[in-house]
């Protein structure tokens, strides 16, 4: 594809921006609502001297908020993120950190469900076949990426399998160097998804993070294994990490879709495959449902330039959460809409450069 090919037309963006901030006022007018709203939004805007149904009218005007607090999301009561419109449904809580104190909680009743349906509609069918089962070979427990890949796969018609992974122990192992066991876990890890993939044929498609990918790989060839298709994400996808699991991971034969998600925002779609991107691990969130940014870290408000760093600024904007303006733990670079997404992206998402504190990665 050449580059021409690969750009979107003003009308698409100008339709993508239109969505946007039509998606903001409903979600707006939804989330302040007396009689749809959550706790949190009602008693927040009873302390503002705005009123957000009237002044926010697209999504520009979100700035007119202070950032959204990461304490905000740690403790209960966990109810009050619920909106009253939604209250009688049944309520999920998935969390995200959690090994270094009280993690954040997020409400969801049917948003994972609705993100990976969208999810499903961009994977290849001759790589990723209906009917066919999945291995989800990554962190389990109090996340939604197990629901939700159980989810995906049940939505394509198939069956998922399942492995135990508690990324907090990871976590606690390689902070107290203790890197012996670390590697032991994920051996227990790999063990028993080579044990499902040997017992059942059917396992055609594969979710899982990049070391764990390469530690499969270095037991078995994945595709000799029957995998076609591999759905991969987490902290360690780098431009070097992309070609190698496309020219030597996965042969040259299987399928590979790296993906940018998490619990607040949802399900970052990668760029369509272009060899002209360098390897370039490029991401573009699931507007008009939520937005990922690139801003100076030093002015949250200000976007970065296209080809610039900064950290990534997450907006969700769903019937379930509103989340305006949150500062990620990660950075990237700012990168142009393509004609697949006619929206910005983002490259190289890699943990924020600028705290004191190493963020700590694990071998998972």
């Amino acid at each position: 594809m050449t580059k021409e090919q690969n750009e979107p037309t003003d009308q698409q963006i100008t339709e993508a921006k239109a969505k946007l901030d039509e998606q903001t006022r409903a979600m707006v007018a939804w989330h302040f609502d007396p009689a749809s709203g959550c706790p949190f939004w009602l008693e927040y805007a009873a302390g503002l001297p705005w009123d957000p149904r009237k002044e926010i009218k697209s999504y520009a005007d979100l700035d007119k908020f202070d950032g959204f607090e990461d304490e905000w999301l740690r403790g209960g009561p966990v109810r009050r993120w619920v909106p009253k419109a939604l209250a009688d449904k049944p309520i999920y809580v998935f969390e995200t950190g959690g090994s270094t104190g009280v993690p954040k909680s997020r409400i969801n009743i049917g948003d994972f469900r609705i993100d990976y349906e969208m999810f499903s509609q961009t994977l290849n069918d001759e790589y990723f076949p209906k009917g066919a089962d999945w291995l989800m070979l990554g962190p389990t427990g109090p996340r939604r990426l197990r629901l939700a890949v159980e989810h995906l796969a049940q939505h394509r018609g198939g069956i998922s399998f399942h492995v135990d992974l508690d990324p907090r122990w990871v976590v606690k192992l390689t902070k107290q160097g203790r890197v012996r066991e670390a590697l032991e876990y994920k051996d227990h890890i790999i063990n028993q998804g080579l044990t499902l993939l040997r017992a059942h044929d059917n396992i055609r498609c594969l979710f899982t993070t990049p070391k764990l990918l390469e530690a499969l790989a270095e037991r078995i060839s994945i595709p000799k294994a029957g995998i076609g298709g591999v759905f991969c994400g987490g902290t360690q996808m780098t431009p070097q990490f992309h070609r190698f699991a496309r020219e030597e991971l996965l042969e040259g034969v299987s399928e590979f879709v790296p993906t940018y998600g998490n619990t607040l925002m949802g399900l970052a779609c990668h760029k369509p495959f272009d060899p002209a991107d360098n390897y370039d691990v490029i991401y573009h969130p699931p507007q008009p449902r939520a937005m990922v940014e690139v801003v100076d870290p030093d002015d949250y408000k200000r976007i970065a330039d296209y080809g610039q760093t900064g950290r990534t600024r997450l907006t969700t904007l769903t019937k379930e959460f509103f989340m305006p303006r949150f500062l990620e733990r990660d950075e990237a670079e700012r990168t142009k809409p393509c004609q697949a997404y006619p929206w910005d992206g983002v490259a190289n998402v890699r943990p924020f450069s600028g705290f004191a504190t190493p963020v700590v990665e694990g071998v998972y």
